[in-house]
């Protein structure tokens, strides 16, 4: 940020907004861990910032105590990790044995494990033991399908129970799985799995949104033949109880695909540590999506941390994330059945028949913890849905967001409308790390405005400038670095034989240190402010600005709706553009821009304020309802956007295409007023 740090800018106030009481300091499960490490080391931890400090000092002995404090189930091994040094070249745990399986059916009582609620309003629950027994048919049919470990699995699935059955089912032959939701469109699911070459694909014969029934076995029919590695398919019966499968080749229903098993123990196959568990995908708008591989631990260690320590989730208590199995937070969220919790399903669009059936369904089920993503919480706001005049929720402690940086004027948001005495976490993270986080919250902090609470445990991040040095809390925005390895790193990418594709995406800046491609910064409370991906960071003058300290004021002035800003090169330097949807009825007008200009300059600095605004009537969007900023600065630019099948809505980019106002150079008064032109 030019000049002045955010928490200078206005991001935090002077008080925090939330606060927790000495009873949740005592009762979390933090505090527990804080008190076990104590006891061993005989180090006095007085907050948050010096059991994290200890956790990155030291590495081993935290994830030691790790695998120890969550009853990770396998075998542990007597080394930590190896080449520490190295990044890449770490390994956690080299000589374990695991199954991330085992791990999450742990439980086997008759408490619910899932809880599902689809677009129609049907409800239905498994308990521990009926997920179980329904694991078990599964498995036994894959073995008897051909699946070993290593083969691969893949589900074009809804957030729906078969989903994790099928995962958890694979997975514990040691197979990997892979997900997309039902709303991918052909070429978009082929360029995922097409690259992984899975044996099985589980999906359904349609799903609801919005009001509507979508079929999607014309698209199932076409994506077979273009997988030639797929020796059979599974479809599910979702919008119909005996849906025709006639022209599907090597397809099969679930029922009759587990009909000739019953329940019975089942053997999980115990794999090495960083033996790959999930490939994930990256949103594919700067080319084909990466496949990126995450291992059993990994993946089970890092993000039942984050629930137990950062989250402090406990057994009974029940958990609930807005999210697509196209979206990393699916695999977040399923981690949760490790810890004994209760998983709330929904899948359907958030404002059907309105914006209350999120909280229609969490409230009947006391939900603790309320995940979204930062969009989801600004559509409440613009709809003018306020869960706090509404709904009970006296059960409701903790609201996680995601996906995009949240605005504090969200923050505002939250306190004034949904309730004041809920903690509000914000976390960052990425498909990268299998959402190991960055940023998060913890139970035993305050929240301040716009800021994330601090780092994960055992996650040692930084911020450099352009010549890898480090800047300081409070000392202004750089590159995000993490300096330290963690388990759920990679373990490569997919098809990367020699790992120049992993070494590139992420340690070709600076050596021996991961750059995760963001801009942000660490203020003096110990939380992190994130504000855009750093290769989406506007330069105008020289000055970097992260997108959403434009969007953030811009997106609060009446009659707009949403924003993005984009950075246009122009006459040897970059000018801001901002694009903007208005709310019905409303229009640009002089009066409008001069508003939209003078909220940004008040939040930020003269050098924010945008050259250009254009109104638009939609933004491409990736799957995960992210809003695609690279794609409209390639159109901007004249140059190709890779793998339109990556986004959501691609009909919206003919929207940015040769627009007038882009010819057009500065007015003198821009020229004379902005300190951002010609620097």
């Amino acid at each position: 940020m030019s000049g002045q740090s955010q928490e200078k800018a206005g991001f935090a106030g002077n008080e925090p907004l939330w606060s927790p009481d000495a009873e949740q300091i005592e009762k979390s499960r933090l505090t527990a861990f804080m008190n076990r490490v104590s006891d061993k080391t005989g180090k006095e931890f007085s907050d948050y910032r010096a059991i994290s400090k200890w956790s990155t000092d030291h590495s081993e002995e935290f994830w030691s105590e790790i695998w120890d404090f969550c009853g990770i189930i396998g075998e542990k091994g007597t080394v930590v990790l190896k080449d520490g040094d190295k990044m890449p070249g770490a390994q956690f745990f080299p000589d374990a044995k695991i199954n991330f399986a085992e791990n999450l059916l742990r439980r086997r009582d008759d408490h619910p494990a899932l809880i599902f609620r689809d677009e129609t309003g049907g409800e239905r629950s498994l308990t521990f033991n009926q997920l179980y027994d329904e694991v078990s048919k599964w498995q036994q049919a894959f073995k008897e399908a051909g699946i070993e470990k290593g083969d691969r699995v893949s589900g074009y699935m809804p957030n729906m129970p078969e989903s994790i059955i099928a995962m958890l089912a694979a997975t514990s032959l040691g197979a990997v799985w892979s997900s997309a939701s039902p709303d991918f469109g052909v070429n978009g699911v082929v360029d995922r799995f097409g690259q992984t070459e899975p044996k099985i694909l589980v999906t359904v014969d349609g799903y609801h949104y919005n009001g509507k029934k979508l079929d999607i076995l014309p698209k199932v029919k076409e994506i077979q033949p273009q997988i030639k590695s797929l020796e059979k398919t599974i479809i599910v019966p979702f919008l119909n109880d005996d849906p025709d499968l006639s022209g599907m080749n090597q397809t099969i229903t679930a029922g009759d695909f587990t009909a000739s098993f019953a329940s019975q123990d089942i053997e999980f196959n115990r794999v090495d540590f960083n033996e790959p568990l999930f490939i994930m995908f990256s949103s594919g708008t700067t080319g084909a999506p990466k496949c990126i591989v995450h291992g059993h631990g990994g993946t089970l260690m890092q993000n039942l941390n984050e629930h137990q320590m950062n989250c402090d989730m406990k057994p009974d208590e029940r958990l609930f994330y807005f999210t697509t199995c196209g979206w990393m937070m699916w695999n977040w969220l399923v981690v949760g059945l490790a810890n004994e919790t209760t998983l709330l399903l929904y899948d359907g669009s958030p404002f059907y028949p309105d914006g209350n059936v999120l909280w229609d369904f969490t409230t009947k089920h006391d939900c603790k913890l309320f995940g979204t993503s930062a969009k989801y919480i600004d559509a409440l706001k613009a709809n003018q849905v306020y869960p706090g005049e509404t709904h009970d929720l006296s059960a409701l402690k903790l609201i996680t967001s995601t996906g995009s940086p949240l605005v504090p004027e969200s923050f505002d948001f939250v306190y004034e409308k949904i309730k004041k005495d809920v903690q509000l976490a914000p976390i960052y993270g990425g498909t990268d790390i299998i959402c190991a986080a960055f940023g998060i919250g913890n139970p035993i902090s305050p929240v301040w405005r716009g800021e994330m609470q601090g780092q994960a445990l055992g996650t040692c991040i930084d911020i450099f400038d352009e010549d890898g040095h480090s800047i300081p809390p409070g000392g202004g925005a750089g590159e995000l670095v993490l300096t330290k390895p963690i388990p759920s790193m990679p373990v490569g990418f997919w098809n990367d034989t020699n790992g120049e594709k992993y070494h590139d995406a992420y340690f070709d800046m600076f050596p021996d240190v991961w750059r995760h491609g963001d801009w942000a910064e660490l203020t003096s409370h110990g939380g992190v402010i994130v504000t855009g991906r750093s290769d989406a960071t506007l330069n105008p003058g020289g000055v970097r600005i992260g997108t959403s300290e434009i969007t953030g004021p811009a997106d609060q002035t009446d009659g707009v709706k949403e924003s993005m800003a984009i950075g246009q090169d122009w006459e040897g330097d970059v000018r801001v553009v901002l694009f903007v949807i208005f709310q019905d009825g409303v229009a640009l007008n002089e009066d409008m821009e001069k508003t939209i200009k003078g909220n940004i300059r008040k939040d930020g600095s003269p050098r924010h304020v945008p050259a250009k605004i254009i109104p638009v009537k939609d933004f491409p969007r990736t799957r995960s309802g992210k809003v695609s900023e690279l794609s409209v600065k390639n159109i901007l630019h004249n140059r190709p956007v890779k793998n339109v099948e990556a986004l959501a809505n691609p009909e919206s980019l003919a929207l940015f295409k040769d627009l007038p106002q882009l010819q057009e150079g500065y007015s003198e008064k821009q020229k004379t007023s902005s300190p951002a032109v010609g620097v």
